[in-house]
Parts: C-alpha cells; sequence; structure tokens
C-alpha cells in the first residue's frame, strides 16, 4: 500500500516570522517540545531553525540572543515535499540531502513536517530511533 507524506507528517507547524528573537525562538521550542520550527514571512517559507541550529549559528558566535534574529540561524536552502507526495520520496530526499527533517508545503504554504522520527515510528516503531522519537524529553 503506498504511503503518502499526510499519512506520517506532523501538521499545522509552528511558524515564526524572520524578525523574531533566538530568545523568543528557544523559549517557544522549550515550552512546545519541539526541535525545529519553521521561519515564514507571512504564508511564504522563508527557513527551518532547529535548536541545533540556534546553537550553532547564533550562541556559539557570541551575539546576544536577545537582539539576534533567527533570520541569520535558520537553513534557508532547504528542499521542501508536498502532502500528497509518495514517502519514498521525502526519504529519498532526506538521505540525498543529509536532512532529518523537511518542511511539507502545499500551494506555496507550509502544512506541516516530515522528520525522520516520524518516518522511525511508521517503519521501524521498535527501532532505537523509534524509541527515542516517542520518549518524554528530558527535564
Amino acid at each position: 500500500m503506498t504511503q503518502y507524506v499526510r499519512d506520517i507528517m506532523t501538521g499545522d507547524p509552528v511558524t515564526v516570522e524572520p524578525q523574531a528573537s533566538v530568545t523568543a525562538v528557544a523559549r517557544i521550542m522549550r515550552d512546545q517540545d519541539l526541535g525545529a520550527v519553521l521561519v515564514t514571512d507571512g504564508d511564504e517559507l522563508r527557513g527551518l531553525v532547529t535548536d541545533r541550529d540556534l546553537v550553532i549559528r547564533s550562541v556559539a558566535q557570541g551575539g546576544d540572543p536577545e537582539q539576534t534574529t533567527v533570520a541569520g540561524a535558520c537553513s534557508d536552502d532547504m528542499v521542501t515535499v508536498r502532502s500528497d507526495e509518495e514517502l519514498s520520496h521525502a526519504v529519498r530526499l532526506m538521505r540525498e540531502h543529509a536532512v532529518r527533517r523537511v518542511p511539507v508545503v502545499d500551494d506555496g504554504r507550509p502544512v506541516g513536517i516530515v522528520s525522520l522520527g516520524d518516518l522511525a515510528m511508521e517503519r521501524d516503531p521498535e527501532s532505537a530511533l523509534g524509541d527515542i522519537s516517542v520518549a518524554r524529553p528530558n527535564p
């Protein structure tokens, strides 16, 4: 049976504007237990930022996280998929581009994210990655 991206993606993604501060985005991630959020300008996807991006591209650079915007920390050269594409296509893209998350965009608007953890839960929920993906975060 063919599976589609929509079958496993995390829908209703959290988005932030490019001018949001690194601190504000980090708090959103903490409060909503997220590892990534989409950066949008209105309805248009501009990038994806992960907790690791915030550390490597912002905090480690020594800037003030209250004054530094997320625009400088996000990945803006990204691949996307549509929700109606076959899941195997998303897997190929993740492998080819060595990414763990791919934004899902329909009609130019972000509608979700498909992640390596989503794939692990769908394809091998008993795997270590599957177990980690559903585990509660450390306090």
